[in-house]
């Protein structure tokens, strides 16, 4: 949705290494925003974005108005089902209608080999996989992993321009709190109940919570006994800024495919 950063960049690098062209889309996509959300506000910077995305071999940038995606009339949604409906989906209802349904007219459009989707946003990477999957879709959904600040381990946003110095050093204890369980993770503790809670007990110091979800990767059902993969996911709200964070445990990202 523009305001790119190095995790994006990552993406493109990625198509770049492993494909004959990358095709990068810029849309600030408004059915994917709920009323009072912040649609109006989001970062936008185009040249800038542009630029990077030259500097990262590009073949070439789609930056659509909201008409030429939404035409006048333009009444159909595509509703991901079960998978959507929790985590994100709860908090933000109809997000995901949204998401779901400006992906695939993109990828109508450019009909890419594959998609190069992050791993900060993994709720939305499986809806993307689901859909795809279901809609017989020939698109390969390829995960990326986070990346995050090398000097404080915060996962890249665009909303995190809207933190300030005060909030950023707050917004580190998301992070700290899924290293923290990934490290209970890797000493042998499987109950999900205690992952949760030792995330939660650090990270509500970023800010209030939407949730700690301790869930099976591949359904992003919640999970209530151990279990030998997980993600764990968190939303917080910092400042004017909401931000979303998670950890995978037990798996590679590759293998959700």
């Amino acid at each position: 949705m523009g305001a790119l950063h190095e995790g994006h960049r990552s993406l493109v690098a990625r198509a770049v290494a492993e494909q004959d062209a990358a095709l990068v889309s810029i849309f600030v996509n408004p059915t994917q925003f709920g009323p009072g959300e912040d649609y109006a506000a989001y970062p936008r910077r185009e040249a800038e974005d542009v630029t990077l995305l030259e500097g990262a071999r590009a073949a070439a940038v789609f930056a659509p108005s909201a008409s030429e995606i939404y035409p006048p009339g333009d009444s159909t949604r595509i509703d991901p089902g079960p998978i959507a409906a929790r985590l994100e989906g709860a908090v933000r209802p109809g997000h995901f209608i949204g998401v779901a349904t400006v992906v695939v007219k993109l990828l109508r459009l450019a009909t890419p080999d594959v998609a190069y989707f992050g791993q900060k946003d993994f709720q939305q990477l499986r809806v993307i996989q689901h859909v795809r999957r279901e809609l017989g879709l020939q698109t390969r959904i390829a995960g990326c992993p986070t990346v995050r600040d090398d000097k404080d381990g915060l996962a890249l946003s665009s909303r995190n321009a809207y933190l300030t110095a005060a909030e950023r050093g707050r917004a580190l204890a998301l992070s700290r709190g899924l290293f923290l369980a990934q490290g209970a993770w890797s000493a042998g503790e499987r109950e999900p109940a205690r992952l949760r809670a030792l995330v939660a007990e650090t990270a509500v110091q970023a800010g209030p919570l939407d949730y700690v979800s301790v869930a099976d990767p591949f359904t992003l059902d919640e999970l209530d006994r151990p279990a030998e993969r997980a993600v764990i996911l968190l939303a917080a709200r910092v400042g004017r800024a909401r931000l979303i964070d998670n950890v995978l445990l037990g798996m590679d990202l590759a293998e959700l495919g």
